[in-house]
């Protein structure tokens, strides 16, 4: 489905030149973190694992400090977006928990600005230097991968579990984050969500089936201006199923638009955490994205 998906987007999609000239770039857009990611260098993924494994095409750590709030810290998103994503040049996205927010932000409120068409050589700060000085509506970008997204929030956040001192965690208060923008317009890109269910440490305060961090309301890219209890099929106790693809959940509350689930994990396998390897739910995304990322 996302072979298709990706060749209609192209289809429909007349914002450069020939796609023959393209140079393609897999961007992966972090969550949460210590603020240890060094901003700005492309090079840096010490988030996620060893930066020798199999991650797309021109793979591209966008880095960010991921305990400020969302608006503070996008313009580096944006930075990359134009370095990697303008002109002749295309881009794969994928992103893990809080970086569900970033590129959700960037393109719901700055996806149909003119961006200057960009080199695709970063300073030490991140930004390219402009090619022609013309410039194009959004980016060029064929679809997004989300891990764990956090583009629903946490209830984490709302109750306080995580420290309250760090801005990001006002964002990510499951009211806030539905309410930051506006998550139906994706500028027709398809968010493919894979939603992990490990989840015990917090089971009680996380609705639903989640990962230790994020629950599948988030995950699953489910609509509506607060969370909600969505579980694995035959479980309990929940308002409903989460179901794959584009359905609506079976109580009927639907996703928001152009979001897929491709991962539901039935299994109960995959947690939250990268933990330095590519772990957890960050796992099938690299394996998805090394695959169709080309």
């Amino acid at each position: 489905m996302k072979t298709l998906f990706s060749a209609v987007l192209v289809a429909v999609t007349v914002l450069v030149a020939p796609e023959a000239s393209a140079t393609n770039y897999t961007l992966w857009i972090h969550g949460r973190n210590g603020g240890s990611t060094q901003a700005g260098n492309y090079a840096d993924f010490s988030y996620w694992g060893p930066s020798s494994a199999s991650a797309g095409v021109n793979k591209k750590a966008i880095n960010w400090n991921g305990t400020q709030k969302i608006s503070v810290e996008n313009y580096r998103v944006r930075d990359a977006l134009d370095c990697f994503c303008t002109g002749t040049n295309w881009c794969y996205i994928a992103v893990h928990s809080a970086g569900d927010l970033q590129i959700g932000y960037a393109l719901s409120l700055y996806g149909g600005s003119a961006r200057y068409k960009k080199n695709a050589t970063p300073n030490s700060s991140g930004v390219c230097g402009n090619t022609d000085g013309t410039t194009q509506v959004g980016w060029n970008i064929r679809w997004v991968d989300v891990a764990s997204g956090a583009g629903g929030g946490s209830e984490l956040a709302d109750h306080g579990d995580w420290a309250v001192s760090e801005p990001l965690v006002s964002d990510l208060v499951t009211t806030t984050a539905r309410a930051m923008y506006n998550h139906n317009t994706t500028r027709s890109l398809y968010f493919y969500h894979f939603a992990g269910s490990k989840g015990t440490l917090y089971s009680g305060i996380l609705p639903g089936q989640d990962d230790e961090a994020v629950s599948y309301h988030s995950t699953g890219g489910v609509s509506g201006s607060s969370g909600g209890s969505y579980c694995n099929p035959g479980d309990w106790f929940c308002d409903g199923t989460l179901n794959t693809g584009t359905s609506a959940c079976s109580d009927g509350r639907a996703k928001w638009s152009y979001h897929t689930v491709s991962l539901r994990d039935d299994g109960e396998a995959y947690n939250h955490y990268a933990n330095g390897n590519w772990a957890g739910i960050i796992g099938p995304v690299r394996a998805d994205v090394a695959t169709y990322a080309k």
